[in-house]
């Protein structure tokens, strides 16, 4: 049978609607091309090779870092985005090296201790800008990164900028737009999309944190076998795995629940695949900038887009709302917003590279700066120094 790109007449490799690393738009600051990697394998190296990139290791993804050592992280969680985004690219024909970038870069700007960090910070910012943790990631790979001679930040493709920032609130949209005209922000204001690339890559997150959560809750003790029933396509993915091999319901360990992950996956993989193939066909773009002209091509079908949201609703009242999850959540914007202060106050309690930027009116955006790269232990461990407390004192999961 043939694939989508070949009964659209593009042949063998990357389809025609896919990004072409030839035909990018290029980077802020101009470079010459080199040896063997093309701009957005450069990409996706410079990605892996940041500071910010090694820092995910030790930053919350559910949960804190103190809490066991084989919960996913947010290195865990991107490199798990970064392999289904590829196989969803490789089977439509698109650009895998280009959702790699995006993939590994999308979580650069998460605060310590998950959402709850990016919500304390946010309110500490309230009146300074706000934060939000996809602009951070942007921030992040054009700003914050020091590694190059030359410019601020890694420099990286317009394409995989556009795919790290995923949402943007018209405000920031705009202040994007002043500042490079034409450039990541403008289809946040005109209501066009970003490439295919991008948009896998937005629902790949999606598909590897709902299994990934599941996978976790279970293992903290935060949610059972038995109530993973209450969700459909789980239920009904058990059940296969149990008919195709009924030894799993007597062996010890979790084989069972990894065997229906597995099998989660793959039908939400295979979904997004056979789905968006059909969408491709009907609307037919001839290039990758025909892609952004069209609505959102890259979905679940209705079936698997309503099963996944009843897999979303039920993580969130099980597991995100569970109260001890709860518990560690408050005691973690607690933190994040106690460091913010104390830093605020005293801007030379920072190392020198960061209360340099303090100055003046971009003192709380400097504070902010460096709250958000810190990683959960590191966070814990200063707020213990300045604060003289230890929060998290409960026993571990």
């Amino acid at each position: 049978m043939p694939t989508v790109p070949e009964r659209l007449g593009a042949g063998p490799g990357l389809a025609r609607y896919a990004s072409h690393a030839a035909r990018s738009r290029g980077r802020l600051h101009a470079e010459p091309a080199v040896r063997l990697r093309d701009d957005f394998q450069r990409d996706r190296d410079r990605v892996v090779h940041s500071t910010a990139f090694r820092r995910l290791v030790y930053k919350t993804q559910v949960f804190v870092n103190h809490e066991g050592d084989l919960f996913r992280t947010r290195l865990t969680h991107s490199l798990e985005v970064a392999q289904l985004g590829r196989s969803i690219a490789r089977g439509l024909g698109l650009n895998q090296d280009l959702v790699e970038a995006i993939a590994l870069a999308h979580d650069l700007g998460h605060t310590p201790f998950g959402h709850a960090g990016q919500d304390a910070l946010n309110a500490c910012m309230r009146g300074h800008g706000g934060f939000e943790h996809n602009l951070q990631s942007l921030r992040v790979v054009d700003r914050l990164e020091a590694r190059y001679p030359a410019f601020d930040g890694l420099n990286l493709c317009f394409e995989t900028r556009e795919g790290i920032l995923k949402h943007c609130s018209r405000r920031n949209a705009r202040l994007l737009e002043r500042e490079q005209p034409g450039g990541v922000g403008q289809r946040f204001l005109v209501g066009s999309q970003p490439s295919l690339e991008a948009q896998l890559t937005d629902l790949a997150d999606q598909i590897a944190y709902s299994a990934h959560d599941l996978d976790d809750g279970v293992r903290s003790g935060l949610l059972s076998l038995d109530q993973l029933d209450q969700v459909g396509i789980v239920r009904r993915l058990r059940a296969q795995a149990l008919a195709d091999h009924p030894q799993l319901a007597h062996q010890p360990g979790r084989r069972l629940l990894f065997e229906t992950i597995r099998r989660l996956l793959s039908a939400q993989v295979h979904d997004v695949i056979d789905h968006t193939s059909l969408r491709l066909i009907a609307a037919a773009p001839a290039d990758a900038d025909a892609v952004r002209r069209q609505p959102g091509l890259v979905a679940f079908s209705p079936a698997m887009a309503k099963a996944t949201r009843e897999l979303q609703r039920f993580l969130f009242a099980a597991l995100y709302r569970h109260p001890q999850v709860q518990r560690t959540t408050e005691q973690a914007r607690g933190v994040v917003a106690e460091l913010f202060a104390a830093y605020l106050a005293r801007p030379d309690e920072m190392p020198p590279e960061h209360s340099a930027n303090a100055a003046g009116d971009g003192r709380h955006r400097a504070v902010a700066d460096y709250v958000a790269g810190m990683t959960d232990r590191f966070a814990a461990r200063e707020h213990q120094r300045l604060s003289g407390r230890d929060v998290f004192t409960q026993a571990p999961i």
